[in-house]
């Protein structure tokens, strides 16, 4: 795909110094800009790159005044990195534009579908299927029976959605993203065997949720697991049956989350972090990496450590416990003068 600077302008309601007729077709970085490539300046320290990058427009900020020959078409706007954020967005949309049913897929009789859909090849979509417009579902995914999938979402290659779950408006699952799978449930006999505990409720996925790639979302023993508006998942995240995580929570690449855990609204969570299951996480709180979770956590607490305790009491600790050979040292020394003494 080809854009021009005049193109790019409106898109962004800039102003061009330069080639409105210049034309590109890729992305840089402003340092490794080429001949037909898109790049911009937000950042000073990147100022000099400006006169000898290759690239063919580069969007600046409108308080940018050159002092020396640049070659590249500007495109002045109010905030440059904001303006090619938005321009990124655009041109995955434009990317991702797919349309139509590829064949072979599999669709059961059952199913409804809105306007606009894509249905990759070899995708699979089961009984009473209801998906909205706009709906997106590359190759190799699997929608299991009375799901709902709301408008505007994506399932990336190889997502796998099983039975009864709910999807809303504006979802992406990333690629190989399991929802729905059995709760990890087994009960113990007296002979120390263990036997399935059927899990026979659900997943459901409010709005504006972006799941990623190789996480897995459990489904429910009895009711839902709920992942509510505005939550993101970062990739390989284990989010167990019955827990619940609020609005507009963001969780790190390979946290783990126990059942019936109740995480709040608005808190992030760092990655490799290990949660129990069946404890309440307050609202904005904030979890270090590699945390571990074993207690209820008040609102806005900050956390850090295994098990974890307070940030600033964890820093502490830590000098402490980077000085502790020396600490040791000096313990040895005083009980030698106080034997000697003695």
């Amino acid at each position: 795909m080809k854009f021009k600077a005049s193109q790019i302008a409106e898109i962004l309601e800039g102003t061009i110094v330069g080639n409105p007729d210049a034309e590109v077709s890729e992305l840089a970085k402003i340092e490794e800009g080429k001949d037909g490539s898109l790049t911009f300046l937000s950042n000073p320290k990147y100022t000099s790159y400006i006169y000898s990058t290759k690239a063919s427009i580069t969007i600046v900020n409108d308080s940018f005044e050159a002092d020396q020959t640049v070659s590249t078409t500007l495109i002045k706007v109010k905030d440059a990195y904001k303006a090619f954020s938005t321009l990124l967005e655009y041109y995955n949309q434009v990317k991702l534009r797919k349309s139509g049913i590829e064949q072979p897929s599999y669709i059961s009789a059952t199913a409804k579908y809105g306007e606009d859909v894509y249905l990759g090849a070899f995708t699979y979509l089961g009984e009473n299927v209801k998906i909205g417009k706009n709906v997106k579902i590359y190759p190799y995914a699997y929608v299991g029976d009375n799901t709902v999938i709301g408008d505007n979402s994506t399932l990336f290659a190889g997502v796998k959605v099983y039975s009864e779950t709910v999807i809303g408006k504006n979802v992406t699952l990333h690629g190989g993203a399991i929802v729905g799978a059995d709760g990890f449930g087994f009960s113990p006999n007296e002979k120390g065997e263990y036997t399935k505990v059927p899990q026979i409720g659900n997943v459901i996925i409010e709005d504006d949720v972006d799941v990623g790639a190789g996480t897995t979302i459990d489904r429910a023993t009895l009711g839902s697991t709920i992942i509510r508006k505005g939550v993101k998942l970062d990739n390989h995240i284990q989010i167990a049956h019955n827990v619940e995580i609020g609005d507009n929570t963001v969780i790190a690449a390979q946290t783990g989350v126990a059942g019936s855990t109740k995480i709040g609204k608005n808190c992030i969570i760092g990655g490799q972090v290990g949660i129990v299951g069946h404890i309440t996480i307050g609202d904005r709180v904030k979890i270090q990496a590699q945390s571990g979770i074993g207690r209820n956590v008040k609102d806005d607490e900050v956390l850090q450590g295994s098990p974890a305790i307070g940030y600033s009491d964890y820093n502490k600790s830590f000098i402490h416990f980077k000085n502790l050979p020396k600490t040791v040292d000096l313990l040895h020394q005083l009980d030698k003068k106080v034997n000697k003494n003695g």
